[in-house]
């Protein structure tokens, strides 16, 4: 956690049971529980008894409604599905919860949701290597994507790719020194980046 922290700005809280919860601000940007690897993804719907039993379900509540302010450094900005079998996990996503889904460019996929108004992008799909498990990846917003690389590096961490532009915008990948990949998007001024304009 102190790494992303550092890389971040966030503002570390311990919770009980040895997990800890990073802000930016007043707002939860992530939460990391004692003894797992990686990022896990959490979408809201509707009901939670009418999703599919195959899910797993946090009732949850409302945090902000259908506007949500720009994000800040250190904030979750986008998603992106990682997915060998884009046809199979777009018909699960799409039923799951109401998105369509639109091929993109270079084995890429945008998925939109109608729900709150006009369709709007909510989360991307890239083609990963044959077989390869699906799964979610999480960008954090940055003031800079050059400075925050400088930064992961000086704190022992490794940039996989960047930083470089792609439709979304300017990223990078990064990974800790303790695992956690992650991207980094540049100065997004809404959910989705350069998607979302």
């Amino acid at each position: 956690m102190d790494f992303f922290a550092g890389v971040l700005g966030w503002t570390v809280v311990a919770e009980p049971g040895g997990s800890f919860a990073g802000f930016v601000g007043d707002r939860l940007a992530a939460r990391v529980v004692a003894g797992d690897q990686g990022w896990h993804v959490f979408f809201g719907g509707g009901e939670s008894r009418v999703l599919r039993a195959n899910s797993s379900v946090d009732g949850g509540r409302v945090l902000h409604g259908p506007w949500a302010p720009p994000p800040r450094h250190g904030e979750p900005c986008w998603v992106e599905l990682l997915t060998s079998a884009p046809e199979q996990d777009d018909a699960y996503w799409t039923a799951e919860l109401g998105w369509r889904s639109a091929a993109g460019e270079r084995a890429s996929g945008l998925y939109t949701s109608a729900r709150h108004g006009g369709a709007r992008p909510v989360a991307g799909t890239m083609r990963s290597c044959l077989g390869a498990v699906s799964q979610w990846g999480v960008f954090f917003a940055v003031d800079d994507v050059e400075a925050a690389c400088a930064r992961v590096v000086e704190l022992g961490g490794e940039v996989g790719t960047g930083p470089g532009l792609l439709p979304i915008g300017r990223v990078a990948s990064v990974e800790g020194p303790h695992g956690g990949c992650c991207g980094l998007l540049e100065r997004p001024a809404r959910w989705g980046g350069n998607w979302a304009g």
